[in-house]
């Protein structure tokens, strides 16, 4: 059973800080970058940050530079989420996601977007208060 699975989420005042885990179970996360996702009320779902299969390569969306930074620990089959001032519009159930990258790019190991994911976790909320 394919199973990615968040943690971390919770309510937190303006300004403070959360970390959410995403851990993959079933499989191994070394052949697939991962993305961080965001669905806020009433919004539609928006990526917010994905990582490389080898943690090199990170985009990251303009409504968090600055504040929100994603990492990976493949021996732990872990992807984290550090979130940083947090703003009342962070608001959102946030969900990781891993797509698997074919091994015949030239760079297989360095590439990360937020299409063509594979696999979802169910989400974790965080609610930002103003």
């Amino acid at each position: 059973q394919l199973q990615l699975v968040e943690s971390g989420g919770g309510l937190v005042q303006s300004g403070g800080s959360l970390r959410l885990s995403c851990v993959a179970s079933g499989f191994t996360l070394d052949y697939y970058a991962i993305g961080w996702f965001r669905q806020a009320p009433g919004k539609e779902r928006e990526g917010v940050s994905c990582i490389s299969i080898d943690g090199g390569t990170t985009n990251v969306a303009d409504s968090v530079k600055g504040r929100f930074t994603i990492s990976r620990d493949n021996a732990l089959n872990t992807v984290y989420l550090q979130m940083n001032s947090l703003k009342p519009e962070d608001t959102g159930v946030y969900s990781c996601a891993a797509e698997k990258i074919s091994q015949d790019l030239d760079y297989p190991d360095e590439y990360c977007g937020f299409g063509g994911m594979d696999l979802w976790g169910e989400g974790t909320l965080v609610t930002v208060s103003s």
